[in-house]
């Protein structure tokens, strides 16, 4: 751990018929945290809060597609935290495509709390976490910085990348978004996606195919 980096509390849990990720993190000092991105399997998530005693405060979408949002309702009512997303992918979770949802067993309706937007800073006990707009997979996709630990949703995978053939996909920015990510952070920089294992930047830097030229 480098100067001015705080210990987190730190769990994955894989949910849903499509296999997200979804994160909940959690402060050592003061038990305060977040959840990010409830895309289904609510009871298992829940248990998982009771288990790391954890007090969620927040809960957070990288994105508004339903396998990252179908638990949203049902975990808010649950914990009492604060649902954001980005403005841009607002109104995916406030009327859900009834396609999408029946892929994912339902996703109710869920106004959120608040939007957040670029550059953006949440305090949730001594954790401070940044929002980066990182548009390209969605229109208003984010990733989530908070120290060494960066969650990119379905920015940028281990080994692979966002698809961009959904309404609101960009390849030109999700291109863009990419690059961002590869100049501002530094190598060792620990990703956690949206699906699929955590990775370094560096490892994906020299592996991941879609990231040669950037």
């Amino acid at each position: 751990m480098t100067p001015g980096e705080r210990p987190v509390n730190l769990e994955t849990l894989v949910v849903g018929p499509l296999q997200a990720n979804c994160y909940l993190v959690g402060c050592p000092e003061t038990r305060e945290g977040f959840i990010i991105d409830p895309g289904g399997d609510a009871s298992m998530i829940l248990e998982a809060v009771e288990r790391m005693e954890l007090q969620a405060r927040l809960i957070l979408n990288t994105h508004g597609h339903v396998d990252h949002t179908a638990a949203n309702a049902e975990v808010r009512e649950a914990t009492g935290a604060e649902l954001y997303i980005h403005e841009a992918d607002r109104a995916m979770i406030e009327r859900p495509d009834a396609e999408w949802a029946a892929l994912v067993g339902g996703a109710p309706a869920c106004a959120p709390d608040a939007t957040y937007a670029e550059g953006d800073v949440l305090q949730v006990g001594s954790l401070e976490v940044r929002v980066l707009h990182t548009p390209g997979h969605s229109a208003g996709s984010v990733c989530l910085s908070l120290g060494d630990l960066l969650f990119t949703g379905d920015t940028l995978f281990a080994g692979g990348i966002g698809r961009t053939d959904l309404p609101g996909g960009s390849m030109r920015e999700l291109e863009g978004s990419l690059h961002r990510l590869l100049a501002e952070f530094a190598s060792d920089t620990r990703i956690f996606p949206g699906h699929g294992p955590a990775s370094t930047l560096s490892h994906e830097a020299r592996t991941n195919p879609w990231l040669a030229g950037t």
